[in-house]
């Protein structure tokens, strides 16, 4: 827990403390390890200088309870952390940015003193984009646009330049990142296995529960729209697991996961993340991106798919569609009328609040990120309102990308839809992704579409 505050720490500071280096300090370059003057008493610091991080370390001083780790920035010192360990890490490091930090020993009830020795600047490795985007081909012109993109707006000098705190990329979910339909989408199969195969569950599903499920077996089966059923199923959905904890509700998600992916050999509900775009996320995240996913899969849903996944995003950058929360002891009375006791759990609700889709989508970006993104990426109609908002009057240069799912191959893909989502993105100025000629793999090696057999077979 520790380490994992001191790395947040890190990663909350990594992109604003770059600097020059000051005096006799010290420069470190990719992949080497350099340290300040060994001074009497003090922590010899190291800095070790790796792809998107930097380790600072130093020995133990003799007599030292803990240590103070300082940023030198704008050639003021300012206190980062206290530790025990002789760790200090910074990650998601600007390519090119230099780091200084200094850190003091705390020994026999005293701080030891610093001077311009003891202040450690590590110079960023630069980020080989080709390699950090490998799994798409050369020919993709969203890799192209993507890395012109870059250069520009992390070039100080350059006319686009975008700050740190500025460059905010939105995602949505499904189709985007995660296997769009197999045959529905992961949360309405998640519903439709609560109420008509759950054996603990399905005996105590509502009439309405029953009628939404079935739909959504129906539209499996027949292909067959029902209008309405995107709120229906929300509703279904809070009213299906109301009553249990987060915690309660994220260990069902879990276990729903594990369940294979029906169209598919080699991978299960929860392993259905797109690797191109998981490329993507990292490419940004290493040029100190903010990343949120939108998405109009329910939030909690869509945090328990990310939870011991192969993405790292912290529960506060994943949005989607809302369900009411409330205390346990809070027996149907209006969140103004009753305070929170120490006896208390937060439990769901049951009641549906909004579908986060089209215009939705941007009303919770301006809500809660309460900034205008440039960079956006999407697959669908219910992603157009959140890539006009992101490349229309915006202050930076922006850019809008969509998936098109031309891929029949490897995936479950629609050359229809494809097709109009390409007319679309010609229409609008957004960059099109084409998931049959652009990725070399979608889900990696071991993973085999079950359509492409069948197609061969007949």
């Amino acid at each position: 827990m520790k380490k994992a505050r001191k790395i947040l720490a890190a990663l909350l500071a990594a992109c604003m403390m770059s600097t020059s280096a000051l005096g006799s300090a010290v420069t470190a370059t990719a992949d080497t390890s350099v340290s300040a003057s060994a001074t009497d008493n003090k922590p010899v610091v190291k800095a070790k200088v790796s792809e998107g991080r930097i380790d600072f370390t130093w020995k133990k001083v003799p007599g030292a309870t803990k240590y103070r780790v300082y940023k030198y920035e704008n050639k003021k010192l300012t206190k980062m952390a206290d530790t025990k360990d002789r760790t200090f890490v910074v990650v998601n490091t600007s390519p090119g940015a230099k780091y200084s930090i200094a850190v003091r020993a705390y020994v026999d009830g005293k701080w030891t003193k610093l001077t311009k020795k003891d202040i450690v600047t590590a110079a960023a490795a630069a980020i080989d984009a080709k390699k950090m985007l490998s799994l798409w081909t050369d020919t993709a012109e969203t890799k192209k646009q993507l890395i012109s993109y870059i250069k520009a707006i992390t070039d100080e000098g350059s006319k686009d330049y975008i700050p740190v705190e500025d460059r905010i990329a939105v995602f949505d979910f499904d189709g985007t990142l995660f296997c769009e339909t197999d045959p529905n989408y992961f949360d309405y199969m998640l519903l439709k296995y609560r109420v008509l195969e759950d054996p603990d569950y399905k005996d105590k599903a509502s009439d309405f529960e029953k009628e939404v499920a079935n739909k959504i077996k129906e539209q499996n089966e027949t292909g067959k729209s029902f209008e309405g059923l995107p709120v229906d199923h929300g509703k279904a959905v809070a009213s299906a697991f109301k009553g249990m904890t987060l915690a309660e509700f994220n260990d069902y998600i879990q276990e729903f996961k594990k369940q294979p992916m029906p169209s598919y050999d080699g991978m299960l509900r929860g392993d259905g993340f797109y690797l191109p775009m998981l490329q993507i996320i990292d490419y940004l995240k290493a040029n100190c991106f903010t990343v949120y996913i939108i998405s109009g899969t329910d939030r909690f849903i869509v945090r328990g798919i990310f939870d011991n996944n192969v993405v790292d995003l912290p529960n506060s950058q994943i949005i989607g569609s809302d369900e009411l929360t409330v205390a346990t002891g809070q027996n149907g009375k209006d969140g103004l009328d009753y305070q929170y006791t120490h006896s208390d759990e937060l439990v769901l609700g049951g009641e549906f609040i909004i579908k986060n889709l089209k215009m939705n989508k941007v009303s919770v970006i301006a809500q809660e990120i309460g900034e205008q993104p440039v960079l956006s990426f999407g697959n669908s109609t219910g992603d157009t309102s959140m890539a006009n908002y992101t490349i229309t009057n915006n202050k930076y240069k922006s850019l809008a990308f969509m998936l098109c799912c031309d891929d029949t191959e490897r995936e479950n893909g629609n050359v229809e839809k494809a097709d109009k989502m390409y007319s679309l993105c010609d229409e609008n100025g957004w960059i099109a992704v084409s998931m049959k000629n652009d990725w070399k793999t979608i889900y990696g090696d071991g993973v085999t579409y079950k359509g492409a057999k069948e197609k061969s077979a007949a």
